[in-house]
């Protein structure tokens, strides 16, 4: 059987990254069917926009994509790809897994968190009013009509919304999550003694749908006192579920836990598709370099394969990865612990699929 799958490389070191992983899927023995499509800042002189139609209707036909990372620019340009994809597509689970291997300079051992993410809602909806025009006066306005407090003439305003819809579904996945893969913990994440209306809601939602999972430990943590107790004692925590903020945040602090962005994968996750991507950004001042380290998106593919069903050639592939972590020896200037030679991005690729033709 072949899995078509929608490949996106991406652009920076995106194609270089995706280039690498598409070889060591490709040498585990699974067959696919790569359906190649493009966006990033690459492609947004020849369509206008980082998002070509034709990206998303191959997503849509396939249900599952390979993506590498695209570049986006901070606090102008074109709106986030990734964004416009969860959007687009209703990929309202983002899974991030944060994993120790040895080999791997970090402060800790035995860290094995997943981080599930709304990925729809809160802050990074995008609703927004700039500070000046008509519509941020008339929410003023509103504001102070309500007796909700006082605002400044000059405030600009990002509206944070928590649904009791998005809320549901996204627990009901952690926890679905938790019994696919033998999970043992779900902690929600808040700020719900403050934020009372839209975190309390998240909090308490997440309460009720901890009633029909009895088999999984339930517990809830302020965001706050969580980023402490992650830095003191990571090994508590199993399934992490949070609103979209927190969770985006928590994220990079658990990759930092365990290495970095560099052995950290990801996918966005919806009722039918799923997007599988790294982490970590595109770093276009590496562009063309083969100096990247490809791991954490050769371990997205890794995840993939889970999500196929495909478990043993998921087993076999992260392995293989773990080995050639373990052995220091062909990995990327990022890993190395000691003065010896880094090797590029395709020798990685060589390097594991070395281990997967010897695991045969």
């Amino acid at each position: 059987m072949a899995y078509r799958v929608t490949l996106i490389p991406g652009d920076g070191i995106g194609p270089e990254v995706t280039e690498a992983t598409k070889r060591v899927l490709e040498a585990i023995g699974v067959v696919f069917q790569w359906d190649l499509a493009y966006a990033g800042a690459d492609v947004l002189d020849k369509y206008g926009t980082p998002l070509p139609e034709d990206v998303l209707e191959s997503i849509r036909k396939n249900r599952i994509a390979l993506k590498g990372p695209v570049t986006t620019p901070v606090g102008s340009g074109f709106r986030s790809v990734n964004v416009a994809l969860r959007k687009e597509l209703d990929l309202y689970a983002c899974v991030r897994p944060c994993k120790t291997y040895s080999g791997v300079f970090s402060l800790y051992k035995d860290v094995d968190i997943v981080i599930v993410r709304e990925n729809t809602e809160d802050l990074y909806a995008g609703i927004e009013f700039e500070r000046g025009t008509p519509e941020a006066a008339k929410l003023i306005e509103l504001i102070v009509e309500t007796k909700r407090g006082t605002v400044r003439d000059d405030s600009g305003f990002s509206l944070k919304m928590i649904s009791e819809t998005g809320s549901r579904r996204i627990v009901k996945f952690a926890f679905e999550y938790a019994l696919a893969y033998g999970r043992k913990k779900v902690t929600a994440i808040s700020k719900a003694n403050i934020l009372k209306f839209s975190d309390g809601l998240f909090l308490a939602v997440a309460r009720e749908v901890a009633q029909e999972y009895p088999g999984i430990e339930f517990e809830d943590r302020l965001v706050d006192n969580m980023t402490m107790q992650l830095v003191k004692r990571p090994e508590q925590f199993d399934i992490v579920v949070a609103p979209n903020l927190y969770g985006d945040i928590l994220s990079d602090l658990c990759a930092g836990l365990v290495g970095g962005l560099g052995v950290a994968p990801g996918a966005n996750v919806g009722d039918e598709i799923a997007v599988f991507e790294p982490t970590h950004g595109s770093a276009p001042k590496y562009t063309g370099q083969n100096k990247v380290n490809p791991m954490a998106m050769m371990l997205s593919g890794v995840m993939m394969l889970r999500y196929l069903g495909e478990t043993g050639a998921a087993d076999r592939l992260e392995r293989a990865i773990a080995e050639v972590i373990a052995e220091g020896k062909n990995v990327t200037y990022d890993m190395k612990l000691d003065d010896t030679q880094a090797v590029g991005t395709s020798q990685v690729a060589d390097a594991v699929i070395q281990k997967l033709k010897g695991s045969k």
